[in-house]
């Protein structure tokens, strides 16, 4: 069946109903188009900062900061991202459109400011999500409070659903790399081989100017020599966050594990064609939680689902999905709020 909606009761697999442009059906222009080729939007950000219990700090970037009584939607970008990142700001125009207010956190580091401690972010760093969500939850107890994470946060968030209950009603991930070992080996192959360098890229500054503050103890000439991310992530990430090895980190934060746990209603998109994956790290239907539904498109690339008849006439369906989905949970929150009166 086509997916218009999620029963937020309802566990399984659902087809989605993206359809892509004929001009843009290839994964890699799915996943590339939206980067190169989508006008850039402006969105005005109110900066907040959290101090945190261990010194360090987050920031948090409100794209509304006139309606507070708007529900609020917690949004995590992907690896090396900010709230500066193109489908960050393409979610938050279009939520501002509508009735809902967007957060966008930022990842120790990701801010456009070193952070005082040498720690960063990975793929299963669940502690401070968990800190901004009870923080958000207690801070605006009287509005909704939903979150939406793309790629790596979406293994991260998928995790922390399945590791305990957060102070969060619904949520939706996009594009999750379910098994981590699994989708580094995917990108070391083809031309998912760009995606990898870009990144790894993004992450050596990112380690550089993190040990030009901090004595990371890390081999920065062997790190900067690295060419793929299990490389990467054996001499960089697993040290610094107390892991073995990249191995140790991979099978330690994998959500595929995770969601057979997760109860809060969550909805996952995903796209048969990322290309960093494959398809059999798709979850079967038995591995979904009682509250995952996954969308499955033929097509879609990496957060990318663009339709529209022409090159110049594109549209952004992943936006307008999540919003219907959004509006959905909220109308449905607040008939059960009025029954319940």
């Amino acid at each position: 069946m086509a997916a218009s909606s999620l029963d937020l009761g309802r566990r399984g697999k659902v087809c989605s109903a993206f359809k892509p442009a004929w001009w843009c059906r290839n994964p890699h222009q799915q996943t590339l188009w939206p980067i190169f080729a989508r006008h850039r939007l402006k969105v005005n950000y109110q900066r907040q900062r959290l101090e945190l219990t261990d010194g360090d700090f987050l920031d948090l970037d409100w794209s509304d900061s006139v309606n507070h009584d708007r529900p609020i939607v917690l949004v995590l970008h992907g690896l090396e991202g900010s709230s500066q990142s193109h489908y960050i700001r393409g979610l938050c125009s279009a939520l501002n459109q509508h009735e809902f207010r967007p957060c966008v956190m930022n990842f120790r580091g990701c801010s456009g400011e070193n952070n005082r401690l040498p720690r960063t972010y990975h793929a299963g760093e669940t502690n401070d999500l968990d800190y901004v969500l009870r923080w958000l939850h207690l801070h605006n107890s009287n509005v909704p409070l939903f979150a939406v994470g793309y790629s790596l946060d979406g293994n991260m968030r998928l995790k922390l659903l399945g590791q305990k209950d957060p102070e969060i009603p619904l949520a939706a991930a996009i594009s999750v790399p379910f098994e981590l070992s699994q989708c580094a080996s995917r990108l070391e192959k083809g031309l998912s081989k760009v995606y990898q360098h870009w990144l790894i890229g993004s992450m050596k500054k990112t380690a550089i100017r993190n040990t030009d503050q901090h004595d990371t103890g890390l081999d920065i000439p062997a790190l900067l020599k690295t060419r793929t991310f299990r490389e990467f992530d054996n001499l960089g990430t697993a040290p610094l966050h107390g892991f073995r090895d990249a191995e140790h980190y991979y099978s330690t934060d994998s959500c595929r594990q995770h969601l057979p746990r997760i109860t809060t209603p969550t909805l996952i998109l995903q796209a048969k064609d990322d290309p960093f994956m494959t398809q059999d790290l798709l979850p079967e239907e038995h591995e979904l939680g009682p509250g995952v539904q996954l969308e499955l498109s033929d097509k879609g690339g990496h957060t990318g689902f663009v339709e529209g008849h022409f090159p110049g006439l594109s549209r952004y369906w992943l936006e307008n999905r999540l919003v219907q989905f959004l509006t959905q949970a909220n109308s449905t929150r607040a008939v059960r709020r009025s029954e319940n009166a």
